[in-house]
């Protein structure tokens, strides 16, 4: 008992003393500053978050963002419930004793270099009267401009207690308004952009779809400072969750119209029990402040994923054949192996099976069954798999796979034999949204199950090179047989399951491609993009549409990790068109070769080849939005490569008016000194190029000055430029 007195009391003095102590902590990138401070009640707040100031001095003259201690202003780095925080907290909890409240107070903090360009600081906070402990980390990425924050939580009461806010970030700043640009939409009409102000109150974006949790809005978000978000000027901050599950945004303008805006997982419905000893570690909240408009924080922001984030960042890409348009559910194998020597022929790098090829007693001839058994449909592939991995193999191209490993029809084996994987709840009527239901994955039965999938297919053909996973089904019926008691848990420990049998598949497979797909954009995260080379933006393949589609995407992702396909959507839109649009992005066909006229399966070739031999700088170049699809009828954007040799200018004329006033579109990112060289590529057999500008030398000061006639007032018309440094 003597000894206890003695813990607690050393207690009391550490944090007495740390009480009087004020320490200031600078997390910076080349840009930005996030400056926190300690107080006299020895409470971390936020004092400045910026442009990096030049001289560090210069930050003991900021006047703390908060009044006083007490009077529910305060700017506080991870406010509490329960105490005086007036507004949205950051963190709540439920102790052993039923109470609500926890003030957590400054213990220590440290600062590593992860490498020369990346710095990590951890900032412990402790409470006083309970054994909880919050530690805040922040990853700055110097050149990239990128600040990275997450939470660990973790306690050391008798019993499991519960958190029922555990943002990753709290960030606020004053200006004489915000203005928030939100991305929204629904399946095959994803990220529309749209801007609203944001005034006293608050505004929440959030989704509670658990599985396929971006479907009617994406995880990320821009917030203009002093005026709407622009693309080439003013303060932005541009934001994004790494979390492939429910999350939530809220942006609360209080009474004195500062901004908070607090970012995490959405605890509806997920009140986490969390026992002693165990550590809640929250995604990673990834931002980036510009004061320079929207095109530079989303350059800053391609150029760490890539560095960073994406998986094989800086590697290639395949270029593909996808069946599903061709054959639907009806395929066989010789009609594949017809399939893979048009693969061959359009000299794309692979043939994708889509969806159709598992399940034998209940056959995957339509969605409403089969789902859950993954062995070849004797009927439609007497051979298996290995047939078709050598089928292509002998054609010269690679071969990958669709799987939907996460899902289950109640029409299956599976579902007959583990009904308990299955999340539904055992005393009511069952919803199914395409026919399918959720596999448990906080199960580790079921983890299991969905890694086997992958490490069969892949141990039986290890040739195989690429898999398409899809996840079409929000979570319905939602209850876990597994968790019983902790129900609460289940939105969270459902990813983490996720998480666990990626994280096999990556350290077994480590140079495996995947793409992220969920019936289209329904899974858009940097945290499922650790383990996949890219996303499958939409099921719409209208090429109108995905020029505002890839437009809302290219805000925060490059261009390699979207993948864009041409299609016959849109009969109404040519061949080049629909091209010319895809090739913004890492390029796939998925349409019936044979339904092409001879001089369209002419073309589809040669532009292949054109892709491949200009597809680096779209891969690794900056990207520049010049003409917004949103303001008129015409839009444009451009690649540069990293030394400014070469660049790409993509032209799109939508639906213009007649006899419409164009005016040239201004390049950027180019060097004034440097001459350039225009060329129009991409052409349909026989086309000219355009003869106003074609091969002709500008220099970079007068293409970004004056720009090029590229518009005109051709409905659905495209142009392709490609600039080099002579």
């Amino acid at each position: 008992m003597r000894k206890k007195v003695l813990s607690i009391l050393f207690f009391l003095i550490v944090v007495a003393h740390t009480a009087v102590r004020s320490e200031t902590i600078q997390i910076t990138t080349n840009e930005t500053a996030l400056v926190l401070q300690t107080a006299s009640n020895g409470r971390l707040y936020q004092l400045y978050l910026g442009p990096r100031l030049r001289n560090v001095n210069d930050y003991t003259n900021l006047v703390p963002g908060m009044k006083s201690k007490t009077d529910g202003q305060a700017w506080e780095a991870y406010p509490v419930s329960g105490t005086e925080t007036f507004f949205e907290p950051a963190f709540g909890i439920r102790h052993n004793d039923g109470n609500l409240t926890t003030v957590l107070q400054y213990v220590s903090h440290n600062v590593k270099k992860i490498s020369d360009d990346v710095t990590e600081t951890e900032i412990v906070l402790k409470d006083q009267l309970y054994p909880v402990q919050v530690k805040l980390f922040y990853r700055a990425f110097a050149k990239d401009n990128v600040i990275e924050a997450w939470t660990e939580i973790s306690h050391k009461e008798k019993k499991p207690v519960n958190i029922n806010n555990y943002a990753s970030s709290m960030l606020y700043w004053k200006r004489s308004g915000y203005y928030l640009t939100e991305f929204s939409g629904d399946w095959a009409k994803e990220v529309n952009m749209s801007t609203v102000p944001l005034s006293f109150g608050k505004k929440m974006i959030d989704s509670k779809l658990g599985s396929r949790a971006d479907l009617h809005v994406s995880p990320f978000f821009t917030v203009g400072l002093g005026e709407k978000p622009a693309e080439d000027h003013g303060e932005v901050l541009m934001g994004t969750l790494g979390w492939t599950g429910n999350f939530r945004f809220t942006f609360e303008v209080d009474n004195e119209n500062n901004l908070r805006v607090i970012s995490g997982i959405n605890p509806y419905a997920s009140d986490y029990t969390l026992d002693p000893g165990k550590t809640f570690t929250t995604p990673s909240f990834i931002f980036t402040f510009s004061t320079r408009g929207t095109g530079k924080g989303s350059r800053d922001l391609h150029s760490w994923a890539r560095n960073y984030r994406l998986k094989d960042g800086h590697g290639d890409r395949l270029t593909l054949l996808n069946n599903w348009e061709s054959t639907g559910f009806d395929f066989n194998e010789t009609k594949l192996d017809s399939l893979m020597v048009e693969t061959k022929y359009l000299g794309v790098d692979m043939f994708l099976l889509d969806d159709g090829w598992f399940a034998n007693k209940f056959p995957r001839k339509d969605d409403t069954q089969g789902l859950g058994d993954w062995e070849p449909t004797k009927s439609k592939l007497p051979n298996g798999v290995p047939a078709l991995v050598k089928a292509a193999t002998r054609e010269g191209v690679k071969f990958g796979i669709w799987i939907e490993p996460e899902m289950v029809n109640p029409k299956s084996e599976l579902f007959e034999k583990h009904p308990d994987w299955v999340i539904m709840l055992p005393n009511r009527e069952r919803y199914y949204y395409r026919n399918q239901l959720v596999l448990d994955l906080s199960n580790p039965a079921v983890q299991e199950h969905v890694f086997n999938v992958v490490d069969h297919l892949m141990t039986e053909n290890p040739q195989l090179a690429y898999f398409k996973w899809d996840c079409n089904s929000p979570i319905t019926n939602i209850y876990s047989s597994w968790l019983k008691d902790r129900q609460n848990n289940l939105y969270v420990d459902y990813v983490r399951g996720l998480y666990k049998v990626l994280d096999r598949i990556k350290a077994k497979y480590p140079d495996l491609p995947m793409m992220l797909c969920s019936g289209g954009g329904g899974r858009t995260d940097y945290e499922g993009l650790r383990y996949f080379t890219e996303f499958w933006c939409s099921d719409n393949t209208d090429p109108v549409e995905r020029l505002f589609i890839q437009w809302g995407y290219s805000q925060f992702f490059p261009a390699k990790s979207m993948a864009a396909h041409v299609t016959s959507w849109n009969h109404a839109a040519s061949i080049k068109f629909r091209l010319d649009v895809a090739m913004q992005c890492k390029l796939g066909f998925d349409i019936n070769v044979k339904e092409l006229r001879p001089e369209e399966q002419e073309f589809c070739k040669s532009a292949v080849a054109t892709y491949n031999r200009v597809k680096n700088i779209i891969f690794e170049g900056d990207q520049y939005r010049l003409v917004s699809p949103y303001e008129g009828n015409h839009t444009s954007l451009m690649y540069v490569g990293g030394s400014k040799q070469q660049a790409l200018l993509f032209a799109y004329d939508i639906f213009p008016r007649f006899g419409e006033s164009l005016l040239p579109v201004k390049c950027q990112g180019l060097d004034p000194e440097k001459k350039y060289r225009v060329r129009e590529i991409n052409l349909m057999p026989g086309a000219s190029p355009a003869a106003a500008f074609n091969d002709k030398v500008y220099s970079g000061d007068y293409l970004m000055k004056v720009g090029l006639d590229v518009f005109s007032t051709n409905k659905m018309h495209s142009r392709i430029l490609e600039l080099t440094a002579e």
